[in-house]
């Protein structure tokens, strides 16, 4: 009784490239709301960069725009 060996194919994952990265890339600005409410949620609070693939130097000035834009009254704080 030999069992056949069950190869299964590794999951494979592909890798998420950082929006904000290479030569094409969109600049981050506090003004720019509309690109800024695509990084945060449905109440108001910024994604992690795990979700969106966003670079980690690019993470801390996308938080830094957003924080921006929530103090001139840009961007609410909160969603209700």
């Amino acid at each position: 009784m030999s069992e056949a060996p069950t190869t299964r194919k590794p999951f494979f994952r592909r890798r998420k490239t950082c929006p904000f990265s290479g030569p094409d890339a969109i600049p981050i600005d506090y003004k720019d709301v509309k690109l800024l409410q695509k990084f945060t949620t449905e109440r108001g609070k910024i994604i992690p960069s795990r979700i969106t693939a966003v670079s980690q130097k690019k993470q801390r000035e996308l938080a830094i725009a957003i924080k921006r834009a929530r103090f001139i009254a840009l961007m609410p704080y909160v969603f209700d």
